[in-house]
């Protein structure tokens, strides 16, 4: 079984996340530094990694980064910083999820889970690949990816998973709480403007000009919608 990586220099709360998550059934890994966690990540790429933003010798966003870098898991923030934009922020960098100290280690399980559950690429619509415009853009859902003109466009699995819902359903407004719903699986309270830092990087990817989108529309008041014309 795959671990999940726990970047944690706190050591009590490291053993705290270690008893949960193991008696949850999964098999953990713990790191104190963010040199040795990519490392490890490297060694063994991991089924999640559960990330101190605060750690000793790296800065944790400098760590996310690597890991993105290195395979496409999940990466769950565990941070002090409680303030919206810090939330944003982290999602923007790539994070699936983020979770505030201190917290309840059951939910945290819960939250490993969800995030796992929506990772997983055998989760997925009865059509596996979709074309768009004649062919211009294909998502293949059992790959988690997107291809533009047959060039593989890096999205995270976060991003994927927000771009795949509006995709399956055409000029379907979506709201952000919408997204959210479908993305995560479960309500992030506060959380609905981190949709628009995903679009935001979406769009950087996917669109020939992001500020004259293409595929992405934003609905004045009211959320987003995919246009491209789906082939038959």
């Amino acid at each position: 079984m795959r671990p999940v990586l726990v970047v944690e220099d706190d050591r009590k709360i490291a053993r705290v996340i270690k008893v949960y998550l193991e008696e949850a059934g999964f098999r953990v890994v713990h790191s104190e530094k963010g040199k040795d966690a990519i490392e490890n990540a490297q060694r063994e790429p991991p089924l999640l990694v559960l990330l101190d933003l605060m750690l000793p010798d790296m800065n944790g966003e400098e760590v996310l980064q690597e890991m993105k870098d290195i395979g496409d898991f999940p990466v769950i923030l565990l941070t002090a910083k409680s303030a919206p934009e810090e939330r944003v922020a982290g999602f923007a960098l790539g994070a699936d999820d983020y979770i505030v100290k201190p917290f309840n280690p059951r939910e945290m399980v819960c939250r490993v889970r969800a995030v796992l559950k929506r990772s997983r690429k055998e989760e997925s619509p009865e059509t596996p690949v979709i074309s768009f415009n004649k062919g211009l853009l294909i998502v293949d859902v059992h790959r988690y990816e997107v291809r533009k003109k047959g060039v593989s466009i890096n999205l995270t699995p976060t991003e994927f998973k927000v771009f795949s819902t509006l995709a399956a359903a055409p000029q379907k407004v979506f709201t952000r709480e919408d997204l959210i719903e479908k993305a995560f699986g479960y309500a992030f309270e506060g959380y609905d403007r981190s949709i628009d830092v995903h679009i935001k990087n979406i769009r950087q990817k996917i669109e020939d000009d992001p500020r004259n989108p293409t595929f992405i529309l934003t609905v004045y008041k009211m959320g987003y919608k995919f246009i491209g014309e789906k082939d038959a």
